[in-house]
């Protein structure tokens, strides 16, 4: 696994509260796993120093249901608040060596690793980098230490986008192959996903 400079921290955002699913989308079956569980192995082969994953609703449930070996998990009690909350929980649990923060969704199980390893050997110490799909700007993106600070004070739902367009030109736009991943965020999102696994696996069933 190509080992990008600095000490790099992973952290994934599962602390949403589901409300268009009426159940935790972080334990929604795919594939041998649930949803969070195939986003956490993925993070687990990134070249993360420390990998983080914040949790909030139906937070006990998801401890208790969800594989997180080699994770240190935040809870978020004010997950209603935002994804920029969940952030800001996790931001004391950064390792004091960390100068780069890489932001993952727990709702996107189809990044990949190479989009990891694309956005850190890229970003040549750019402050803020994202991927650049073949249809827009899109996760994972990487944070330079010097941009913690904002990330503690971030606000609202659209925040950490609000933040890239204040960077402007400074944010480095990372090639990565392929359209920006589906979030799962209704049942169609989750029924597309499963198609796809399906697919990209040759499973003939996901349970």
């Amino acid at each position: 696994m190509p080992r990008a400079e600095g000490f790099v921290t992973g952290l994934v955002l599962a602390a949403g509260g589901s409300a268009r699913l009426g159940r935790p989308k972080q334990l929604l079956p795919l594939g041998d796993t649930t949803l969070l569980g195939h986003v956490l192995s993925v993070a687990r082969r990134c070249p993360f120093d420390q990998l983080l994953c914040v949790v909030g609703g139906a937070a006990e449930q998801v401890r208790t249901e969800v594989d997180f070996a080699g994770v240190q998990v935040v809870e978020n009690p004010g997950f209603g608040a935002g994804c920029s909350s969940s952030i800001a929980a996790a931001m004391d649990s950064l390792d004091t060596r960390a100068t780069v923060l890489v932001l993952m969704l727990g709702d996107q199980p189809s990044v990949r690793t190479s989009a990891v390893e694309s956005l850190l050997a890229g970003r040549a110490g750019a402050p803020l980098a994202a991927c650049a799909y073949s249809d827009g700007r899109g996760h994972p993106l990487a944070f330079a230490r010097t941009a913690f600070d904002e990330l503690r004070s971030l606000h609202g739902d659209k925040a950490v986008w609000k933040l890239m367009d204040r960077y402007g030109e400074a944010v480095a736009d990372i090639p990565v192959d392929g359209r920006i991943p589906r979030d799962v965020d209704t049942w169609e999102d989750y029924e597309a996903v499963r198609t796809d696994f399906a697919q990209a696996t040759g499973a003939t069933a996901l349970r």
